[in-house]
């Protein structure tokens, strides 16, 4: 009788961890897509290279894409959405570029330009409608911040004494434009990868636990559940199925650190926080699912995604990536 319990209890968990699928919705361009922004289960937008911009109202059903004009060989590798009209972009290096629309995306006006040697915007991240902050890769030795308080309109860079010292070969990862989140209505926090990865909270500098030592490897996206509960996700994008020291997580805000007994498949450049004990996360090679808080992830889809994104208002999760690639995550 106790055997046919475990068995029965086995059933269940992968009954369980494959309850979800992943749907391909639209490959019409063939850009790549590591920029997201899902307002909520109808208003979903995304950005990548090439100067694409796609936008669905109607949850992913059908998509409009268009190319910024005189943008059309930068890559726009995050985005952040408020409606289906208002809508911030950033172009990553020299000149590294930030624009707004107001008009769903028919008109655009630069509102960041830095033609600094060496910038590299790497993601944003916004509190609120009014105030974001964009990070990029470290310039004379320090991580270049950026904050903005009304709406996008006007970004100052911070002084460069306050800006967080990076180590030799350290820099982010502009892989899917979550290396940086909000911890609370004021916070923020990031994350670093190459030579040295490393978690910034506060003026604390941590370890990450992830693989790290050449500029392939690291950390390249963080998760928040609470304020003390994150999950990161990294690896080696140069050897996407090599699961190695490619995930770490905290329930303590960073004081001890604990890894997966099932580890994702492989490098992952994105993962998001779900609902309860879930966690989603995708690489190159596919997208695993959790539901124990990543202890056990399985894998759920074989399709390789860039970034995934949870609405901000509401229960869809949308995934993108390359050659148009924009899929939806199904719970059945």
């Amino acid at each position: 009788m106790r055997r046919i319990f475990i068995l029965l209890l086995m059933t269940f968990f992968v009954q369980y961890n494959y309850a979800q699928k992943v749907k391909l919705l639209s490959s019409e361009t063939k850009s790549s897509f590591r920029g997201l922004s899902v307002v909520n289960d109808n208003t979903v937008w995304v950005s990548g290279s090439n100067g694409t911009i796609g936008k669905s109202i109607d949850g992913g059903n059908s998509w409009k894409f268009f190319v910024v004009k005189g943008f059309e060989k930068v890559d726009f590798r995050d985005i952040e959405a408020f409606d289906g009209m208002n809508a911030i972009i950033m172009g990553i290096d020299v000149p590294a570029y930030i624009l707004r629309t107001i008009d769903g995306g028919s008109t655009w006006d630069i509102v960041f330009k830095d033609t600094t040697k060496g910038m590299f915007l790497d993601a944003m991240e916004f509190w609120n409608e009014q105030s974001g902050i964009v990070i990029g890769d470290p310039i004379n030795g320090r991580f270049f911040i950026a904050r903005t308080f009304d709406g996008g309109k006007k970004w100052q860079p911070i002084s460069y004494q306050n800006r967080p010292m990076a180590d030799s070969g350290e820099a982010c990862f502009a892989s899917s434009g979550t290396n940086i989140r909000k911890l609370n209505k004021e916070e923020a926090i990031f994350i670093s990868g190459g030579m040295h990865s490393n978690l910034f909270i506060r003026n604390k500098k941590i370890n990450t636990h992830i693989i790290q030592g050449i500029e392939s490897t690291g950390a390249n996206s963080i998760a928040i559940k609470n304020q003390k509960t994150f999950m990161i996700v990294g690896g080696d994008f140069n050897k996407k199925d090599t699961n190695s020291l490619n995930i770490s997580f905290t329930k303590d805000g960073g004081i001890s650190w604990g890894t997966s007994i099932n580890p994702p498949n492989g490098y992952r450049s994105c993962v998001e926080y779900v609902e309860k004990n879930s966690w989603i996360t995708c690489g190159l090679n596919g997208v695993d699912y959790t539901n124990d808080n990543g202890l056990n992830f399985t894998k759920i889809s074989d399709e390789g995604f860039h970034v995934c994104r949870k609405a901000k208002k509401g229960k869809s999760l949308f995934m993108a990536g390359s050659k148009g690639k924009i899929a939806k995550l199904i719970l059945d």
